[in-house]
């Protein structure tokens, strides 16, 4: 058994001194954890600093994202089909077709008539491609759950019942078109002439061998 270390006489204890490489070792010790605390704070401060990634699925929790995950672009404005040229609007025209071939006319058709014309050829009629273009924009829009529960209830009140009826009118654009389905039709109807004003001054720049205003 291990001897018993009696005080000395008079119940004082002598303090107990320690090797200076002991010492040296805690001290260096002590230093060391100082020092990874201090980095600890400073992390710390710089994230609490930084506003967190928009696209950071924390972000809604005021917590930054992963590190070292570059930030996405963000998704392309939509724009009107008809301001679009070339190889971006075949690309549009062709997501579009495939939206009202496959859904649309589907669900919505309904029964070609006199009342309801149709043309299996809508794509050359313009302003028929801009009623679904703007109609499938708002149905994307609508159905994406930020829209709610009550999304896709407004886009069939405010959307599709108002453009179906313009597009498919019984004096509307495809008017001329097919009004039954055993005997398919397609016709562009005439537009209405240039104004006066236009047709005045374009005669005026034929005269004086200039191009006339607002030609490309």
């Amino acid at each position: 058994m291990p001897e018993s270390i009696d005080p000395p006489e008079g119940g004082e204890t002598e303090p107990v001194r320690l090797p200076e490489s002991d010492l040296e070792s805690i001290e260096a010790s002590v230093r060391k954890l100082l020092d990874q605390s201090a980095e600890q704070a400073r992390q710390l401060d710089s994230l609490a600093s930084a506003p967190p990634p928009t696209d950071s699925p924390f972000g809604a929790f005021g917590m930054p994202g992963f590190a070292g995950l570059p930030p996405q672009p963000a998704p392309p404005e939509p724009r009107p089909i008809l301001e679009l040229e070339g190889e971006e609007y075949e690309d549009e025209i062709d997501a579009l077709s495939d939206w009202v071939d496959d859904f649309l006319v589907r669900v919505y058709g309904a029964e070609v008539t006199t009342a309801a014309p149709w043309c299996e050829q809508w794509q050359e009629h313009a302003d028929v491609v801009a009623w679904l273009h703007a109609l499938w924009l708002a149905y994307q829009q609508h159905k994406d759950p930020e829209a709610g529960l009550s999304g896709l209830f407004v886009w069939h009140r405010d959307f599709l019942t108002h453009a179906m009826a313009t597009v498919r009118a019984a004096g509307g654009p495809l008017a001329a078109c097919m009004t039954d389905p055993d005997r398919p039709a397609h016709r562009l109807l005439p537009g209405p002439p240039p104004s006066s004003r236009t047709t005045a001054e374009t005669a005026e720049s034929e005269e004086n061998g200039a191009p006339a205003q607002g030609a490309g």
